[in-house]
């Protein structure tokens, strides 16, 4: 890929299967590291889709890019959701917006990104108004985006179904130190070992990447922040948003 393609910049589209974890293919066939290994590739854009409607959108727009690019997707059913009649070119390396917040964001990549949608709806519930930004492209992030709502949360939680180390949320934190942006940050994904065999929502919820999951490592953080600032409780469940002070972030 780096000799053949990236150092001479050419059109060529890595379609990549089984995205993730991948259940019954067994330790060998999760597809946890392709974030991590191609990101580092000069000239590559990396992107994921939510869903099936943006992987027609994704294809559309490797075809038509005039360099190397990969799209990721899962193994499994497609979600179901309504497909558009044709598909059309994204701008390259930007996301979308899909729930402001004000107290934390959510930044996720491909399939869990409606676990996001689903965490976040929870948390409103109680008061904890959260963001969920699809970020679409692993390179080149939409920094513009990232920072912005990052400016104005207290909290940044990623989420992607690949290896942590060196991966989608390792960008996100780059990111965000590039713009010298202080927030308190967790990055969800998977860990530093070869994944074991296993259904695929069985793993999901035992590595944390469910929409229960997400909730609660977002309820985790906001504790531990809480617990080194010294208060008792930093949110409440009549508040309408966490409180905020001077400056963002320890």
């Amino acid at each position: 890929m780096v000799h053949d393609v990236a150092t001479q910049n050419l059109p060529v589209t890595f379609c990549i299967d089984r995205g993730g974890l991948v259940a019954e293919d067994g330790t060998t066939h999760h597809g946890a590291f392709d974030y991590a290994y191609l990101r580092h590739m000069p000239n590559m854009v990396v992107m994921a889709p939510k869903d099936e409607n943006e992987l027609q959108h994704m294809l559309k727009t490797c075809l038509q890019y005039e360099g190397p690019a990969s799209v990721r997707y899962p193994r499994g059913v497609s979600l179901g959701v309504e497909m558009d009649k044709s598909p059309k070119p994204l701008s390259i390396g930007k996301g979308e917006l899909l729930r402001d917040g004000t107290d934390v964001a959510i930044v996720a990549i491909g399939v869990p990104v409606w676990q996001a949608v689903t965490a976040a709806e929870r948390l409103g519930q109680e008061g904890i108004s959260t963001a969920v930004l699809n970020a679409r492209f692993a390179k080149p992030l939409d920094q513009e985006l990232i920072v912005s709502v990052a400016k104005r949360v207290r909290y940044v939680v990623t989420v992607e179904e690949g290896c942590k180390m060196g991966g989608f949320g390792s960008a996100v934190l780059e990111s965000l130190s590039d713009a010298g942006v202080t927030v308190r940050t967790k990055v969800l994904g998977l860990p530093d070992w070869y994944i074991e065999q296993g259904p695929q929502d069985l793993l999901r919820e035992r590595y944390g990447l469910t929409a229960e999951g997400i909730y609660n490592s977002v309820k985790e953080l906001i504790g531990t922040a809480s617990a080194s600032m010294g208060r008792e409780d930093i949110y409440s469940s009549t508040a309408g948003h966490l409180p905020h002070g001077d400056e963002q972030g320890s």
